[in-house]
């Protein structure tokens, strides 16, 4: 099978687990990278070798013959690059969040409608294997009755002057990984998420600069309910989810390596979970999208989908009261 020929825009932090997996993936081959910052792009050829390397993205798409782009950039500066790579029709894989309001994100959709390359946003918590044999534990059981999640950080430099010409809130550009995870184990459909129509959202800041607090319950349209707490200015970095359903409850450690711990029947389930029946212990998100472009399908975490978590963390910024629309 012919190889994918790949481009990363961006080199920092969040790029390294990108590399890793396209490094993974043997139907992909890194052939170039862009990046403004000359440390970082000294580094980034270095440590993973791709055959060109610019400062200027868009002449890296002029020369060289791409099928796919990693759009790895702080959220400020993903639309217009999105756009320009999605209006060239590549395959287009987007950091989360998909930009800095959900209006940024429609743009997006719309250009992604009109392309006839695929786009897929990186929220990675949706393609963890263990994520995925809870769910799949779930569905079978009628799927989720409630679920819950906590995303919990010390102070946070976001916002941090300069780092972004205008700031997105902590929900939007960062605890929008577990308000997502909240939809997608909501959801009963093996390849959707549920969406929410009501919630009850309490947004405010805490004494310390850097310091959100955010509560939610929220009731997603299949009647499954839900509940979020992110905190910033806490002690440690924690996120953990758990979720229920009939016989059946789950509690997800997804700080550092997951961990699982299940109940079945009243008792705590001493199996492993069946990662085999989701992809095997390696799957991510880099794989299912590969799989997406070759086999002409819709990417689990597309921006028609990602419209809905970015409204919800929005409304979830705004203190919404309600029924949604």
């Amino acid at each position: 099978m012919a190889d994918l020929k790949v481009g990363v825009i961006g080199c920092g932090g969040h790029a390294q687990s990108h590399f890793t997996m396209i490094k993974n993936e043997p139907r992909m081959t890194l052939v170039a990278i862009a990046e403004t910052d000359d440390d970082r792009l000294q580094k980034a050829q270095t440590n993973h070798r791709p055959q060109f390397a610019f400062t200027d993205f868009r002449q890296m798409l002029d020369q060289i013959d791409l099928d796919l782009v990693y759009v790895v950039t702080m959220p400020g500066h993903l639309l217009p690059i999105v756009l320009e790579c999605l209006g060239r029709n590549l395959h287009t894989s987007i950091e989360k969040s998909p930009g800095m309001v959900p209006e940024e994100t429609r743009q997006m959709m719309t250009a992604a409608r009109q392309s006839k390359g695929k786009a897929i946003v990186s929220v990675n918590r949706r393609y963890k294997p263990e994520v995925l044999a809870v769910r799949r534990l779930l569905q079978k059981r009628g799927g989720a009755v409630q679920v819950a999640a906590n995303y919990h950080k010390p102070p946070s430099g976001l916002r941090h002057p300069g780092r972004w010409a205008v700031a997105p809130p902590e929900i939007i550009c960062d605890a929008i990984h577990h308000v997502d995870l909240l939809r997608w184990m909501a959801g009963q459909a093996p390849t959707e998420a549920a969406r929410a129509i009501e919630l009850y959202a309490h947004s405010w800041q805490g004494d310390r600069e850097g310091t959100p607090r955010y509560n939610a319950i929220i009731t997603f349209d299949n009647g499954c309910r839900g509940t979020i707490m992110s905190h910033y200015g806490v002690g440690y970095r924690v996120q953990t989810a758990e979720v229920h359903t009939e016989d059946m409850s789950a509690y997800l450690d997804l700080t550092g390596q997951p961990e699982i711990t299940l109940y079945l029947e009243g008792k705590r389930c001493e199996t492993p979970l069946d990662l085999d029946a989701v992809g095997g212990a390696d799957f991510n998100e880099t794989r299912h999208f590969t799989d997406c472009i070759l086999n002409d399908t819709m990417p689990w975490s597309s921006l028609e989908d990602l419209v809905y978590t970015m409204d919800l963390c929005q409304a979830i910024e705004n203190g919404h009261q309600g029924p949604l629309h």
